[in-house]
């Protein structure tokens, strides 16, 4: 996502959303088109046709019983996905994002994700509404529908400042509490974020504080965790002595990148991203990874397609009605 100038910030804001506008609607909604499903495929509250019953993959309590007792085969009843829903995010634009080392920074990416997400919502008449970690405060943004409501929330996005003194590390289980508090019409939840919490005593195995909370976000929402990461969290380049700094502690090191350090580094890169992907998935949320050294559009959508397709599947079960 391009980035406004210093200068001309009103024009500079509104030619970078008019290109990230742009680009979900060319690549994005053209590639995703179809019916009211949103950015997943999730349940509604209005019945829709029956189906056969697959074991392990269909819910019991969407059991057709009338259908069942005329065909003597189990059937259930998929749900039509309802419109005019609420869509929240939470986006995580605390010290850590100011960082990047590929085609943008995390908080580019962060709100590129967050504009695919509220251009397609909103193009169906969704409301869309906004938390938002900044430092040690959070901003809260109303949920509205339309095309100018979406421009103002992505600008005041744009015009959060960077470079914010340390202030601890970000509340994160916090916000989705409160969030998960304050939201109850069901609809979809998107958290964006970095997710580079530890568990207590630095494991990378241990739960982590905002498991519990997304865990009870994600019994009553359909919930997206996006992961922002980028290349040099994974793993340090080979030159030798340098200053690491911790953006949300202020805390710095000197290290000498030996190879041996430099292999210790990206496993314990590699296990805290499997943590959270084993985390999230237990907490039963989706998890979609978005990276600044990859095309994220791209990964938008093939995430997308792949998690439509997977419904699709599950449907494709021959439907037996009484009298046939």
């Amino acid at each position: 996502m391009e980035r406004p100038g210093g200068t001309g910030g009103g024009q500079g804001h509104e030619h970078a959303l008019r290109r990230l506008e742009l680009t979900v609607v060319r690549r994005l909604d053209g590639l995703l088109q179809g019916r009211h499903q949103g950015l997943l495929p999730g349940p509604g509250s209005e019945p829709g046709d029956s189906r056969m019953y697959v074991p392990g993959e269909d819910d019991v309590r969407r059991m057709d019983w009338a259908v069942t007792a005329r065909t003597q085969v189990p059937h259930v009843r998929d749900l039509i996905a309802d419109r005019e829903l609420e869509t929240w995010v939470l986006a995580d634009l605390s010290p850590s994002m100011d960082f990047g080392t590929a085609d943008m920074e995390k908080r580019d990416l962060v709100i590129a994700a967050v504009g695919a997400l509220g251009f397609l919502t909103t193009r169906i008449g969704d409301r869309f509404g906004a938390y938002v970690i900044q430092g040690d405060q959070v901003h809260h943004m109303s949920a509205r529908t339309g095309r100018p409501a979406m421009y103002a929330l992505l600008s005041a996005l744009l015009d959060t400042p960077r470079g914010l003194p340390p202030g601890g590390p970000t509340r994160l289980g916090e916000v989705i509490q409160t969030l998960a508090a304050a939201r109850r019409r069901r609809g979809l939840r998107v958290v964006v974020s970095d997710f580079l919490e530890l568990g207590p005593g630095g494991e990378p195995d241990a739960e982590r504080t905002w498991e519990r909370p997304m865990r009870r976000l994600a019994a009553r929402h359909q919930v997206l965790a996006v992961e922002v990461v980028d290349p040099r969290e994974l793993e340090l380049p080979d030159v030798g002595l340098i200053n690491l700094t911790d953006p949300e502690t202020g805390h710095t090191r000197h290290i000498h990148l030996t190879p041996k350090i430099r292999r210790a580094y990206a496993d314990a890169a590699a296990r805290q991203r499997e943590a959270n992907r084993v985390a999230l998935r237990r907490c039963g949320a989706a998890h979609l990874v978005l990276r600044t050294d990859r095309d994220w559009v791209y990964d938008i959508a093939q995430y997308t397609l792949r998690h439509r397709r997977t419904a699709h599947l599950a449907a494709r079960h021959p439907t037996r009605r009484a009298g046939t």
